[in-house]
């Protein structure tokens, strides 16, 4: 299939018709389309897909803005998009058309029975016929599933880096790779043939009579229960391989990352270390202060006037009656004893005596006519306090002390995490990919456990099948009709078998020849130092193995598309082959964005040689690798005009 035109009618910001013609010349096989971003380089690329099946990633109505803006409620207009192009020499154009009309709230919505999708057909006479089944010559064309191996942009190439290494998606690939390379019809002949219930030879089995013989009967019913059967362990065992294969990647990767980053595991168990002892730390602050707050508004006051009681005991020594007191004698006892005129130690008391005079004289030192007895309780109470505050000068001093470490305590477990947390910045945590590893071991046991339970079953039914038919062949010798039925049977096998073999030999063939391809091609992109294998489920390897960036998926990407369609290239110009394919165009939405300066020189250089019609879609910044590297090879140069944000022309020669 190669491209000639591309038509676009009121297709978003493509207002009115546009049109551009792609180079039909085999030496200068590229179309450039440039444009800045936001001008409609990928609307353009997705009218492709929305012409040939209906979708789009596009969003929202199709139908230009300026001619939204232009209808009265009621009124309709269509959007269109045609495509010709050549399919194995003939001419085809693939057009589909939508309405649009606008309603009484002047939104703009599709009509009624608006989608219209046509293919007519030119042949050498000229004269031209439209299909009569457009979406089934669609699908003989270009399957939808193969469009994305060469219309596609940034996102699918991201989808099918994944996909081209992932083994559940291994097999659509193959499938896609068989068809494009013309292996399909051994894929379709065999099936036909088969072995299952549907297929010629399970039909064989189903038409034996049995009227004569009713173990026949039951012997035919029970090869196809047994085939079908088969058939679906069978695919439930490709599952399981794919699965247990994707398991297994994932845990030898996992194993490069653990190792890669085994630093990590002891980091991340000293991080966890300090995160524990920060949070003790704070825990015992919060404590301490709030015995601290306690202790200083029992003790505090007390502490403070230490000092000044200290200097008042220092100045009342100096006093000659601070000790001339006798504690718990006041006047009042001393005037009990002068009326009594008797002593407590029983001498008479009167005045002018010795003894009546020492009590008199003692009225000077004690209450109420003098201070000494207040004096010395004083004394003795700033003695009790002064002892009572230096337990609190030692709690102070070690909460203080702890406080003050504290800080610096804390200040080297911040420190030292903020180390670690900048050196795990980057570094996978192995804990989780150690437990992310035991899970996919975990899967494998289970997928082996099952796949040695549908062994061991499929064996069974084989072995069973194979002795029923044998019993069949037996019985139905002895009647003329089923005799003849077990002979056609047995051509049908003998056939099945013949082209089973061939295919493979054909399928081993194709592929190893395509792993020579790709890698050649992605040698000349790198310009060696790596190389690209595919294995025999069409799994690829890149050796040495990359830390993939964007720019090597979509080298990858590249070698494995340009090696089918050099392939299919080649299969269309040789003669006397059993595999029949045509060439496809490349059809690229930015692809040089992705890629450094030497990389986009070798990209370019590869490309043309390769498909049989390139159509790129680049950034205007692009522009000038694309002239000074593409230049002999550009047949056709358009521009994408971004007149306002709903209007783009197409200028030609840009």
């Amino acid at each position: 299939m190669l491209l000639k035109s591309l038509k676009l009618k009121d297709f978003r910001q493509f207002n009115g018709e546009q049109r551009i013609d792609f180079s039909p010349d085999k030496q200068k096989n590229v179309t450039i389309i440039m444009g800045k971003n936001g001008a409609g380089k990928t609307t353009f690329a997705q009218a492709f897909s929305w012409c040939f099946y209906g979708k789009s990633i596009l969003n929202g109505v199709l139908l230009s803005q300026e001619l939204q803006d232009k209808m009265f409620p009621g009124d309709q207009e269509y959007v269109e998009v045609a495509v010709e192009l050549v399919h194995h020499d003939r001419e085809y154009t693939v057009k589909r058309r939508m309405k649009y009309k606008k309603d009484t709230n002047g939104q703009v919505v599709p009509a009624a029975q608006s989608a219209d999708f046509t293919i007519t057909c030119k042949d050498a006479s000229g004269n031209t016929t439209s299909e009569q089944l457009p979406d089934l010559k669609m699908k003989e064309i270009l399957p939808e599933e193969l469009s994305s191996y060469f219309f596609f942009d940034g996102e699918h190439i991201e989808a099918m880096s994944k996909e081209i290494n992932d083994h559940n998606r291994s097999r659509d690939i193959a499938e896609a790779v068989k068809r494009l390379l013309g292996l399909k019809a051994y894929d379709e002949a065999l099936e036909h043939l088969g072995k299952g219930r549907s297929s010629v030879i399970g039909s064989y089995i189903e038409s034996y009579n049995g009227n004569a013989d009713s173990e026949m009967t039951a012997l035919s019913q029970q090869i196809g229960e047994l085939s079908d059967r088969i058939e679906e362990i069978n695919g439930l065992l490709a599952n399981i391989d794919a699965s247990y294969e994707t398991a297994n990647d994932k845990i030898q990767d996992l194993d490069m990352r653990i190792a890669k980053n085994a630093s990590s595991k002891e980091l991340s168990s000293r991080r966890e270390e300090l995160e524990k002892k920060l949070k003790a730390l704070e825990i015992d602050r919060k404590d301490k202060i709030g015995r601290f707050v306690k202790s200083f508004n029992s003790f505090g006051p007390k502490y403070f006037s230490t000092q000044l009681m200290y200097d008042s005991l220092m100045a009342l020594k100096q006093v000659d009656k601070l000790d001339t007191g006798i504690p718990d004698v006041t006047a009042s006892t001393i005037n009990f004893l002068f009326n009594r005129k008797k002593c407590i130690c029983g001498e008479h008391l009167e005045a002018g005596e010795e003894h009546y005079d020492a009590l008199y004289k003692l009225l000077d030192s004690i209450p109420p006519k003098s201070l000494g007895s207040l004096i010395r309780e004083f004394a003795t109470a700033c003695e009790e306090k002064t002892r009572s505050v230096e337990i609190f000068k030692d709690e102070f001093d070690d909460k203080y002390k702890f406080l003050r470490d504290y800080e610096n305590t804390r200040s080297d477990y911040e420190e030292e995490l903020k180390d670690i947390s900048e050196k795990l910045d980057g570094i996978e945590d192995v804990s989780s990919l150690e437990t992310e590893r035991a899970r996919y071991k975990r899967n494998l046991s289970s997928l082996s456990e099952d796949r040695d339970k549908l062994n061991q079953e499929k064996g069974e039914k084989i072995s069973l099948k194979n002795n029923n038919e044998q019993r069949l062949h037996e019985l139905s010798a002895g009647n003329v009709k089923n005799a003849e039925i077990d002979k056609y049977k047995s051509y049908a096998e003998y056939v099945y078998e013949i082209l089973k073999q061939e295919y493979d030999e054909k399928e081993t063939q194709t592929r190893e020849k395509l792993a020579v391809s790709i890698d050649k091609i992605f040698q000349e992109i790198y310009n060696g130092g790596f190389s690209l294998a595919l294995d025999e489920k069409y799994n690829i390897k890149v050796t040495p193995e990359l830390q993939t960036s964007t720019g090597q998926s979509v080298a990858i990407i590249l070698a494995f598309i340009a090696g089918v369609i050099k392939m299919a290239r080649e299969n269309s110009q040789a003669e006397g082959g059993t595999s029949t394919s045509e060439p496809y165009p490349l059809v690229m939405d930015a692809p040089l964005s992705a890629f450094d300066m030497e990389r986009i020189q070798t990209v370019c250089e590869v490309l043309p040689q390769i498909a049989e019609q390139v159509i790129i879609f680049i950034k205007d910044t692009d522009g000038n690798y694309a002239r000074q590297y593409l230049g002999p090879k550009i047949g056709a140069r358009y521009k994408l005009d971004m007149v306002s944000k709903t209007r783009t022309d197409l200028l030609q020669g840009e």
